[in-house]
């Protein structure tokens, strides 16, 4: 079905909401989460949704064969849904790397096997170079890319690594840094990312899976709103409820995949405008066409609820086989 895939990278600059309903526990609006590991994710028609909206705002639109007609074409009808089907797909956004309050550096990129295991595996299917193989690491015990984060118990020389209220036995790990760069390159390329690729290189942690499941459950922004009442001004009775959102510095990845474009059965004719290939289709979407057709790459595109209050701010990375 599909003839053509991309890696794409999701990095959260702000808080994001990525919203799964109402919920019985303490958090009213949870973010979504897998089933099976319980990791955050990111829905791809959630996802598929906001490049739509991006695209629809910057590319002009003009008469006949448009902009808009192009991005039915791509992403599939507005009305008459049933016509044919779009021959851009958006798979979901899985876990990379989270960001975990550190005593030193301020904060670590944390993963774990299972998550660099699932990266590897999407990388593989887009035939991006992938030379690494992921390190297996034990409870209670981290492995990291650099010293920057270490500390050491007074009366000790014993490295630990201190992720909010936990002690990890921590050591340098050769295998990790190559992990780190190769992950720096396609997730933050270019000079505005500079600072944040180095940072990744330097305080990456590779923890076990138990443990980073921890930091996937407990370690998001939990945001309390209060509803105010329009005529008194003040708090509504019960109006207090709480949001939950990804934390800003959180690495997300999922699989951007197209077909040849379709069209409505009996509608092609032999004057029409030729079909985009599936290769042409993730160009058009992510690198643009020209000036007035742009990319998605690069961008900062809002995602989930709460835009007006700045969440849901996103970096959008595809990674290139060239």
């Amino acid at each position: 079905m599909f003839e053509a895939s991309q890696l794409v990278f999701y990095y959260a600059v702000s808080p994001v909401h990525m919203g799964a309903g109402s919920s019985l526990g303490a958090i009213d609006s949870p973010i979504q989460r897998e089933v099976h590991t319980d990791h955050p994710m990111l829905a791809g028609s959630g996802l598929k949704g906001a490049l739509r909206h991006h695209v629809n705002r910057a590319w002009p639109r003009t008469e006949g064969d448009n902009p808009n007609r192009l991005i039915d074409r791509i992403f599939g009808p507005e009305k008459n849904i049933s016509d044919f089907a779009g021959a851009l797909s958006l798979g979901d956004a899985q876990l990379v790397a989270l960001p975990v309050r550190s005593l030193k550096g301020g904060f670590a990129y944390v993963t774990s096997p299972l998550a660099l295991a699932r990266l590897q595996r999407l990388a593989q299917q887009t035939l991006l170079t992938v030379s690494w193989t992921v390190p297996r690491v034990d409870e209670n015990k981290a492995l990291a890319t650099s010293k920057a984060l270490f500390s050491q118990r007074p009366g000790t020389t014993a490295d630990q690594l201190v992720l909010e209220a936990f002690e990890f036995g921590v050591q340098v790990h050769a295998d990790l840094l190559a992990i780190a760069q190769w992950i720096a390159t396609y997730a933050l390329p270019g000079s505005a990312n500079s600072f944040f690729a180095d940072k990744f290189k330097t305080d990456l942690v590779l923890l076990h899976d138990t443990d980073f499941a921890h930091f996937a459950r407990h370690a998001m922004v939990v945001e309390p709103h209060v509803r105010i009442n329009d005529e008194t001004g003040t708090a509504e009775e019960g109006g207090l409820f709480y949001v939950e959102n990804l934390p800003p510095e959180t690495l997300m990845v999922g699989l951007a995949q197209a077909s040849i474009e379709r069209f409505k059965k009996g509608s092609r004719h032999a004057d029409s405008l030729a079909l985009l290939t599936a290769p042409q289709v993730l160009t058009t979407v992510f690198e643009g066409m020209d000036d007035k057709l742009p990319g998605i790459h690069g961008k900062l595109l809002q995602m989930g609820g709460d835009a007006t209050t700045g969440r849901g701010l996103v970096l959008v990375h595809a990674a290139s086989t060239n």
